[in-house]
């Protein structure tokens, strides 16, 4: 053998030992003989009938955790054939990317009526869905790239952070813009996608016509509140890393959000109360009345989901049979609204009202006692600026001074309304006093605060409605309803993204007393109450489910009894 190839021979023999040695120091270093000496003891003491998967179960407990790897996010439609997104979260588990979750929520945009004709509108929507998109596949999947998705907190403050540059960005390149411009009436950046707000030139009351109230100074509508485009992605990544969370924790969602709120999960739940939206007669019905834009079920606590379902779809045949039978209720059309209920053409307030009535009378539904009613106002879309007055009806106007009267009055007549939403403008601060006055001792006043959720509330308020909208993080939702706790009823918009399941874990594990999640009819809103459902029942497999009936939700004051008395009263007069 030759000198050359002996040294060849005697420098791989070296490197084979270089390569043992760094071998055993790499093995040393992570315990890997320490991991198989246990992992063979624990398998010849448990001799498990699958010796390889009994293997697999030790080792996995011993992996290192989940860490997100990429976010994706893409366009999708909506149930009502509108643009929306929807975000996937892929984890590395195990040494694997794997795809975990996804979810949506809801958008601002097309959830009420705009001021741009519907292809603006439609164009707008599409901006606002492509930036968002655009922001979930770069900087958003960037910046949570290696993130735990256990950890909603530090994740969501992340993408709060995110939020707030990009808005504050887009605030000062507005202000440079009017600046530039000299605009005189402008005083304030208003980002592209908010409506115009149709606060200039506020007048009060015609003079030339008679008022019983003395002329007020009108109290000017506050800034429209700004929509960042894009801001989508804000809201649907964090539900998205919740799912992601509670799937790797082999929790489902509900138990998932308790833990955040109440830093452990819970032994007990509780199924919030489903309100369910009965009629809609707002702006967008084919009647003359816009004051009521929806009339809301609230059924007795205490009933399962599918009572309730069964006894609300019952109702709304019985009150169409009326309207198809009889020409008393004065409705002439009926067609489905985006809340998900019949949307009826009516004149006047009491209209549907007596519809309802009539409907429990033929039922043997006591009204006021069985069920009670809510009244989904929306008086901010309906004041006429040029006059100051909120049109209840076409042609018909009403001063916030007469809006409240005519509260007292419906509410007088109809004892079985228990809450009114939205009854007033925010502005009209005078008027929610005046109108807890005269009706808070029967009636709860419930205000929106999605917006304004850190706002004082107005005197009187007794409930708040939230609503998960683009930029709102579930460690948000967290924060509200903990700072509000037992007044918040979680509400959903008008325009859902997508079916999905999520709004109903979201509410169960907020351990909100009520949720409205519209009308039955749409797959969107059939989804969440079949979730909710679907929770009900397993909750009350492993005896778990609490029922609320002996501990009403506030809505339910100790007025009420006196008021179902009342209303039996009412009831048995009109039969």
């Amino acid at each position: 053998m030759s000198y050359q190839a002996v040294t060849s021979r005697v420098s791989e023999e070296e490197q084979d030992l270089y390569e043992i040695k760094n071998a055993a120091e790499f093995y040393r270093v992570n315990r890997v003989p320490e991991q198989i000496e246990g992992a063979l003891n624990e398998l010849f003491l448990h001799k498990p009938r699958d010796v390889h998967g009994y293997l697999a179960n030790y080792f996995a407990n011993l992996a290192a955790p989940p860490r997100i790897n990429r976010l994706r996010g893409r366009e999708v439609y909506d149930t009502r054939g509108q643009l929306s997104i929807e975000v996937e979260v892929f984890c590395i588990v195990s040494n694997k990317e794997k795809s975990i979750s996804s979810a949506a929520v809801s958008s601002l945009f097309g959830s009420k009526e705009s001021s741009l004709d519907w292809r603006a509108q439609s164009q707008e929507r599409a901006d606002h869905v492509m930036t968002a998109v655009q922001w979930i596949n770069e900087p958003l999947n960037n910046m949570l790239k290696d993130q735990n998705p256990c950890d909603q907190s530090e994740v969501d403050h992340a993408l709060s952070n995110f939020f707030m540059a990009r808005y504050l960005e887009e605030k000062d390149i507005r202000n440079r813009e009017e600046e530039e411009s000299h605009s005189p009436n402008e005083s304030e950046a208003v980002l592209p996608s908010a409506p115009s707000a149709q606060a200039k030139d506020k007048r009060t009351v015609d003079k030339g016509k008679k008022s019983n109230t003395s002329e007020k100074p009108f109290p000017p509508a506050e800034p429209p509140e700004p929509v960042l485009p894009g801001s989508l992605a804000i809201g649907s990544v964090s539900v998205a890393v919740a799912r992601t969370g509670a799937q790797l924790q082999g929790l489902p969602l509900y138990g998932y959000i308790a833990a955040l709120k109440n830093g452990e999960t819970p032994t007990q739940f509780y199924i919030p109360v489903s309100l369910v939206t009965l009629l809609s007669c707002g702006k967008t019905s084919a009647g003359k009345l816009s004051l009521l834009e929806e009339i809301i079920l609230i059924p007795k606590a205490g009933q399962r989901v599918k009572q309730i379902i069964t006894m609300t779809l019952e109702l709304q045949k019985e009150m169409m049979r009326i309207m198809n039978t009889s020409t008393k209720a004065g409705a002439t059309q009926a067609t489905l609204h985006d809340s998900g209920a019949p949307a009826v053409s009516y004149e006047r307030p009491e209209q549907p009202l007596d519809l309802i009535a009539e409907a429990c009378i033929n039922l043997g539904l006591a009204l006021g006692t069985e069920i009670h009613l809510a009244l989904n106002c929306d008086a901010h879309e309906l004041m006429d600026f040029s006059k100051g007055k909120y049109e209840v009806a076409t042609g018909v106007l009403k001063s916030p001074d007469e809006l409240v009267d005519m509260y007292q009055t419906l509410v007088s007549k109809y004892p079985a309304v228990v809450a009114l939403i939205n009854p007033l403008r925010r502005e009209d601060i005078v008027q929610w006093e005046k109108l807890s006055n005269v009706i808070g001792d029967s009636c709860s006043l419930l205000f929106d605060v999605t917006y304004k959720a850190k706002a004082l509330p107005h005197l009187g308020v007794r409930g708040h409605i939230l609503k998960h909208t683009d930029e709102m993080t579930v460690s948000d939702l967290v924060r509200i309803t903990s700072e509000h706790q037992g007044s918040v009823l979680l509400g959903t918009t008008y325009s859902e993204p997508c079916s999905s399941d999520s709004f109903s874990d979201i509410a169960v594990g907020l351990g909100l007393d009520y949720v409205k999640l519209g009308g039955l009819s749409g797959a969107e809103r059939m989804t969440k109450y079949n979730r909710l459902i679907s929770i009900e029942e397993e909750l009350a497999q492993q005896g778990i489910l609490v029922s609320k009936e002996k501990h009403p939700p506030p809505l339910f004051n100790e007025n009420l009894q006196k008021q179902s008395t009342t209303a039996e009263r009412h009831l048995s007069d009109k039969a």
